[in-house]
């Protein structure tokens, strides 16, 4: 779907490349397709950002922001953006020695904790502390200690955004009966559900969380928990590029379908905006 202007082809790619590029293959051949755009490993003047290596950013413009990819990569930094805009979170602190982190879980004994391992997707090195507990010395630091929001049947939702409108309200839930981990992910056998639509409160604390992190005018999703109290809890958001993809194996066909539909429509128009300024 190339543009034309002044006589001239605008050139547009999902760009792939570096070590980690075997790891989008799939999600990059399934997003030319709805996209209309060829993988490339070198960067076009307007970039769909997957693969990357390089410690400057690709030459070119990119439809996700590259500080959103880079911010979205890193739960540290996220925090300290989302009590910057005051996004509603867990309580969370980050903490540069061991025993901080000891004196938070001693003193808070009314909460429990989780560590949470700080550039990992799909819950994958997170761990529950106590206070005599033990941290390997290789943690990244600052440690990123957040309250765990225990509840008797646990559940993640999450809403996407494209291009400044947020849809595809979806929970993840384990089966009946299942033995099920604290951390509510895919890749540790949680499934989606559709439930209707999102509750005003849960579209604002998205909206927030997903404009503080550069993400609410190009792709994003955000991911929050339901207290005890009544509250929508921002978790984290995710997004496509670098480091990780947002994930489309859900079993809504509905959701994955409109979030096809829409990312190709807000690239071409992005695109457009872009070519005429």
């Amino acid at each position: 779907m190339p543009l034309m202007m002044q006589q001239n082809v605008i050139s547009c790619a999902i760009v792939n490349a570096g070590q980690g590029a075997w790891a989008f293959e799939e999600h990059g051949q399934r997003l030319a397709q709805v996209m209309q755009l060829e993988v490339s490993t070198s960067p076009a003047q307007y970039n769909y950002l997957l693969g990357w290596e390089s410690v400057q950013p690709p030459s070119g413009k990119m439809f996700i922001p590259y500080q959103s990819i880079l911010l979205a990569s890193d739960k540290r930094c996220m925090a300290e953006v989302f009590n910057k805009h005051d996004v509603a979170i867990p309580r969370t602190y980050l903490l540069d020695s061991l025993k901080q982190v000891q004196r938070v879980v001693e003193l808070e004994t009314g909460s429990r904790w989780v560590l949470k391992w700080p550039t990992g997707c799909g819950a994958s090195g997170h761990r529950l502390i106590g206070a005599d507990d033990s941290i390997p010395e290789d943690w990244p630091r600052p440690y990123l200690l957040q309250e765990f929001i225990d509840l008797e049947n646990p559940e993640v939702y999450r809403l996407y955004g494209i291009a400044g409108e947020t849809f595809g309200w979806n929970v993840r839930r384990f089966p009946r009966g299942a033995q099920y981990s604290p951390w509510v992910a895919h890749a540790q056998g949680a499934f989606y559900e559709s439930v209707g639509t999102a509750p005003a409160e849960a579209e604002y604390q998205v909206r927030k969380a997903l404009g503080a992190t550069g993400l609410l005018d190009s792709f994003g999703c955000a991911d929050l928990m339901h207290s005890r109290d009544g509250r929508w809890l921002v978790l984290e958001v995710n997004t496509d590029g670098i480091f990780n993809y947002v994930d489309r194996d859900i079993s809504v066909p509905s959701i994955a379908e409109a979030i096809d539909r829409r990312l190709a429509k807000a690239f071409w128009a992005w695109v457009e905006l872009q070519s005429n300024c």
